[in-house]
């Protein structure tokens, strides 16, 4: 392989940039294996991951402005959000409930990102609201003129719900800079996609709208960040929304209230994880060209470490809201009483 060859510079990446996308997937998911172990040990009341995705969110968040461009993402979105600026801290403060979690203030439960400087809009807990709203988004960036784009994240059981169709129809109609991503991880929590959809690739449906539909890797990051960049290239050029399919897996259970061992077998995840884990197919792509190596493997890991451990430690000694806080910002003041 020459220089010339090499993946991530032909795709116009520095080398610094295709080590730092490592970085991300690889810090996102020992923060997401942290907290699986704080549920099994009763530290938090609820998990919901994205082991498996991280490749297609690092590469994602790679194609935007960061703080520019406006992100809706969906409750997998950990290792997104953690590349567009949210801290490992403020992600613990959110699983444990803790005062200072920016989404909602510990009002929400966890992954339902939000975070106004960095202009990630927090979703809401039925599947495929943040569609539509994306579109929403998209609407008002066109109506300033700016050249703004919006990102939206969701996964393949989405597109069966009628925010999905609204959502795109609107966008193709508006020609909207909306770039819609969707991460197809085989099961819509235990029902499997030849169950979901009848056609072959989520992608195909684009054309039904008049958007660009584009149907990637989703395991490689590398490939979806070319997909993501183009995209947010048409969109800024006023050349409508795009509607991407990045199929991957999911590693593990939809949450941690679910036992995926009872709808698919331990054989076929055992081989996804053997062929299409997105931090083992970066790893071994920066092995594979001489940019990584095993002492700086093994420093990447001692920084993750010390990270989730500091994240972990101050989320746990972090004071919980007062009680009364749960009333601000539901209810307006009422007017005094006269006599």
């Amino acid at each position: 392989m020459t220089q010339e060859q090499v993946k991530h510079r032909v795709l116009g990446l520095s080398d610094e940039q295709a080590l730092e996308m490592y970085w991300h997937i690889l810090l996102a998911r020992r923060l997401d294996e942290r907290m699986w172990i704080l549920h099994r040990q009763h530290e938090i009341a609820f998990h919901i991951s994205g082991i498996g995705h991280e490749g297609a969110q690092v590469g994602a968040a790679f194609a935007l402005k960061k703080g520019y461009d406006w992100v809706h993402p969906y409750y997998r979105d950990m290792a997104l959000v953690l590349t567009l600026g949210m801290s490992p801290r403020e992600l613990m403060l959110a699983v444990y409930g803790k005062e200072g979690e920016p989404s909602s203030g510990a009002r929400q439960m966890p992954a339902h990102f939000g975070y106004r400087a960095l202009k990630i809009v927090s979703g809401s807990s039925p599947v495929a609201t943040q569609v539509p709203q994306a579109a929403g988004i998209g609407f008002a960036i066109r109506y300033k003129g700016t050249d703004e784009v919006v990102l939206t994240c969701f996964g393949e059981g989405s597109t069966a719900q009628g925010d999905f169709h609204e959502g795109l129809n609107w966008a193709g109609i508006h020609k909207l800079p909306v770039i819609f991503l969707c991460q197809n991880n085989q099961y819509a929590i235990s029902t499997p996609v030849h169950k979901e959809t009848p056609v072959a690739n989520i992608a195909d449906r684009a054309a039904a709208y008049g958007i660009a539909g584009v149907l990637v890797d989703g395991n490689d990051a590398l490939e979806v960040y070319c997909a993501v960049r183009d995209a947010v290239a048409r969109a800024r050029r006023g050349e409508g929304a795009t509607l991407i399919e990045a199929k991957l897996y999911r590693l593990v259970p939809h949450s941690s209230d679910d036992d995926d061992r009872t709808y698919r077998p331990r054989e076929e995840v055992e081989a996804w994880k053997r062929c299409c884990d997105p931090l083992l197919v970066m790893r071994d792509y920066l092995f594979s060209i001489g940019l990584l190596d095993e002492a700086r493997q093994q420093e990447y890991e001692a920084r993750a470490k010390h990270i989730v451990d500091d994240a972990n430690e101050f989320a746990r000694n972090a004071p919980y809201p007062p009680p009364e806080s749960a009333l601000t910002n539901v209810w307006g003041e009422l007017p005094a009483l006269s006599n």
